[in-house]
């Protein structure tokens, strides 16, 4: 447990720092409405991650509600640059369980490698269905990749000016949270693009497990 609230705790706190200065230029611009919207929808973000325990579990429905709220405040800053899609099974969108935000910095990773450096944006896709006993939730980007071996495939290690970090907290959570009863992998297409794909046992009706140990 407190492995896994030090894993939660190291969540990248970039956006934040980047919506307040958004704010505080709205502000300046006397653009008041903008302003007090994003104040309400970081409000309501920092709400959630605030009254989950960092060892929680989430429904995937609440965690994908958490991530529309969180990239309704990155649209105020980057607009149409930023295209997010959705594609959920229903089967597994009400009763699959994950660790609350496990998935957000995937979603801010490919803001800032994928949106923020190119001129047209990009488009992200996360998807999720049921996988046999498992789910399996995949989150991609259009931006231009990484070069061949800037990956490691099995780690999630990054050889870029990027540490990683987000990657890296991701996939410790994972083992943490479900031991060798989980997938992580990463992939970078030769045209470009980035690909994360995770997967983990299916625990409906609030079953949760801890390392190897279902409680």
């Amino acid at each position: 447990s407190a492995q896994l609230a030090m894993l939660r705790y190291q969540l990248n706190p970039h956006f934040l720092f980047n919506t307040l200065n958004s704010i505080s230029t709205l502000v300046l611009l006397k653009q008041s409405e903008p302003a007090n919207a994003m104040l309400s929808r970081l409000s309501a973000f920092l709400r959630y991650t605030l009254a989950n325990e960092p060892t929680a579990q989430v429904t995937l429905a609440q965690e994908i509600e958490t991530l529309k709220l969180y990239l309704d405040i990155e649209k105020m800053r980057f607009e149409d640059r930023l295209r997010p899609h959705f594609h959920i099974d229903p089967a597994a969108v009400q009763r699959a369980r994950l660790p609350s935000l496990l998935l957000q910095p995937l979603i801010e990773n490919a803001i800032k490698y994928a949106v923020t450096p190119q001129e047209e944006g990009a488009d992200i896709t996360l998807s999720a269905q049921l996988a046999g006993q498992n789910v399996r939730i995949t989150v991609s980007d259009t931006g231009s990749g990484l070069s061949e071996g800037g990956v490691d495939p099995t780690t999630g290690a990054i050889a870029t000016e990027s540490t990683g970090v987000g990657l890296a907290n991701i996939r410790d959570r994972l083992a943490q949270a479900y031991g060798d009863q989980q997938r992580f992998e990463v992939q970078s297409g030769a045209d470009g693009g980035f690909t994360v794909i995770i997967e983990f046992p299916f625990q409906p009706d609030g079953q949760v497990t801890i390392g190897t140990e279902r409680t």
